[in-house]
Order: C-alpha cells, then structure tokens, then sequence
C-alpha cells in the first residue's frame, strides 16, 4: 500500500476582509504581475453572484469567518517557471484565483448543511454507482479525476490515456474509445477507494448549467442517429400532438421545448448522463475536490490541473476540433428566449445546484431582455 504524499501548494492561502457590507479580496499574487484593472471587474462580478444566490447574508453574519478553503494557485518558483512553460497569463490566473475561493466557500457553506451528504458511503446505492462510474484514477500521478460529458471530457480523457502510456501524443487522429484503456474508481475495491479518495488529487470541471444543456442538445439529437433513434423518437412521441402511436418517427427533428418538456418528466438521478447535473455526477459535497475548474477558463484551468498531478511539459491539453461548434452567448439567448418561460421556471429548479454551487448567475430572460 502507498503511503499517502503531503500536497505542496507552494503558497500560503489569501484571506478575506470586510469593510461594512462591502467584500474585500487580500491577493497574494505578485502586484508586479497583474495590474489592479484586470482584477477588479472580476471581483465585482463575483460578489454580484454572491450577493444574487443568498450568500451576502451569511458573510455579514460571519458564517464563513471560519471556513478553511484550499491555498489559491502558487508563486513559487516551479509554479513560475510551469507558468511560462505553459504560456499561463498572470491576469487570467488571478481572476481563476478569485473564483475558487469564491467557489470553495460557498461550496463549503451549502456541503455542510445537515441533510447533504458527507462523504461517499452516506450516498444512495444508485448515486454512489453513478459517481464511482465518473471518477477516472491515474495511479502513477496520484489523482482523481470526475468527469462531466460536454465539459471537455474527450480531451481530458485523451490527456489520461497519455499519461498512462495507451497514447502517444494528445494530438493522434483517432476515435475516442471513452471505456478502454481508462481505469475507473467504480473497478476498484472498497479499501482501495477509500485510499485514493483520502490521498490522491481530485480535481472536476464544470460548465454553465443551461450552455452545457444546450451543446447536449445540439450534438445528440442533431448529429448523433443512436441517440435521435433511442431518445428523440420517443420524446416526439411523447410530446408532439398526433405522434403517440407513429413507429416511423425518425426522432432527428426534436425540437428544444419538447427536450425541455423530456427532462421536465425526468428523475435527475435516472437521467442520461449528457444532461444529468453535474452535482448528481461529481457529488461535490460527498467528494472534497482539491480543484474544480471552469469550461469558461478551460485553457488557463486545464494547464494549472496538468501542473498540479505532475504532467511531463510535452503533455498539453488537445485544442478543440475544427468540426466543433460552440454554443455562443447569443445562440443561448435565442434558445433560451425561445422558450415559453413557463418551462424554464419548471427547469431550473433541476440544476438549481449547479447554480448555487458553481456560483452560475440564473439565466436572465425577462421580456425586455429576450427583445435584443
């Protein structure tokens, strides 16, 4: 059995101040490296998520006075010199700071409430299965990592099976297999679970709830025929008028309300895992990860996560294909506004955790915002 490595962070953790009802950030990264404008829209971002998903009061309470969070990305010398070998950008790193910290608290503060769960073994038979079946294991760097479908998880997937030896490069031309060659958590003894899950690094990225729902329904049921054949047939049926009976129904043609409509009438811990939440994949509050990292900051986030298991330099994380297409602000804000907002005051509340958890704002469809 291995004994367990202590995690060197390379810097002490920063710290909170609070002047009245104003949040104050105390950064320990370099002044030298970031100027104070790049920093502070990202502050007053953040703040503003705080404040709109309730969190303001409990800081004016001093409820998260005592909360201990992970130390922040370091400045050390390795961390310096990791950073120019991977072309990080200091502006960028700071503002991913800010957001962890953020993000540790608030995941702390709802995690330690008394009815969520605590640790794997207080989950369900059904949600421990799911989540064990999502963590990847790397046991020569030492880490965990849970994946989320449609938040980069191919790529990441790609990165584990070079790190193993099963690939040579990240960049090979070649059909993603997502069972072979990958060592999953759910294959492993009890004992040895517990092991890895005390001592390894567990890191998770995460992705705007709706945007990742989104680019599901894109890719599934506009390009994928297994899916269209096993999923879309039976929502058109279900949900279209006149189709209840018709056996000919292709399932290529789902329409966004109708996929809303579906996931309306599902149980969240029976879902497919492509639109499952991502809390009810990754079991934030049964599992302590050591970092959690953003769609939205993916290039900047995916190099810190490859510096922190100890990847050789030469394994970066792939780009994304040229055939991808991303979900762009305004092609949700079309989907969204289109929608009769009936079904999403009815949706939200499936992925409110993700929301909450992940400091995402709800998205803002008011009559006189879906105008522009």
């Amino acid at each position: 059995m291995m004994p367990p490595r202590k995690q060197d962070f390379g810097i002490k953790s920063s710290g909170w101040a609070r002047s009245g009802s104003v949040i104050n950030f105390r950064q320990t990264v370099n002044s030298g490296s970031l100027r104070r404008s790049a920093v502070l829209p990202s502050v007053l971002t953040f703040a503003v998520i705080v404040a709109s998903g309730g969190l303001l009061l409990m800081i004016e309470k001093g409820m998260l006075n005592s909360i201990e969070t992970p130390p922040v990305r370091g400045n050390s010398k390795r961390s310096d010199y990791l950073r120019q070998a991977r072309h990080l950008d200091p502006a960028v790193d700071a503002e991913s700071q800010i957001l962890q910290e953020i993000r540790n608290r608030t995941i702390q503060t709802i995690c330690g409430q008394k009815n969520m769960p605590h640790n794997v073994w207080s989950l369900s038979p059904l949600q421990r299965k799911t989540l064990l079946q999502h963590i990847l294991v790397n046991d020569k760097h030492r880490f965990l990592y849970c994946y989320v479908p449609k938040v980069a998880c191919s790529n990441w997937k790609r990165v584990l099976k070079v790190l193993s030896g099963a690939l040579e490069n990240v960049d090979v031309s070649i059909k993603m297999d997502h069972k072979s060659d990958l060592l999953f958590l759910s294959s492993l003894k009890p004992e040895e679970i517990r092991y890895r899950l005390k001592h390894y690094f567990k890191f998770m990225f995460v992705r705007e709830p709706m945007e990742r729902l989104l680019s599901a329904y894109r890719n599934k049921f506009g390009e994928i025929k297994a899916y269209q054949e096993k999923y879309g047939a039976e929502i058109i049926r279900r949900y279209r008028k006149g189709h209840a009976k018709d056996t000919a129904v292709a399932g290529d043609d789902v329409t966004f309300s109708e996929f809303v409509r579906y996931l309306l009438d599902e149980d969240v811990e029976r879902m497919n895992e492509h639109w499952m939440p991502i809390y009810n994949l990754c079991q934030p509050c049964a599992v302590s990860y050591d970092f959690i990292g953003s769609y939205e900051h993916l290039e900047s986030d995916a190099d810190y996560a490859l510096q922190r298991i100890g990847a050789p330099l030469h394994v970066h994380f792939p780009e994304r294909q040229t055939w991808y297409k991303p979900v762009t602000t305004e092609t949700l804000h079309y989907y969204l506004c289109s929608l009769p907002q009936k079904l999403l005051r009815e949706l939200l509340p499936k992925y409110i955790l993700d929301f909450s958890l992940f400091t995402y704002p709800l998205p803002n469809t008011t009559t006189e915002y879906c105008r522009h």
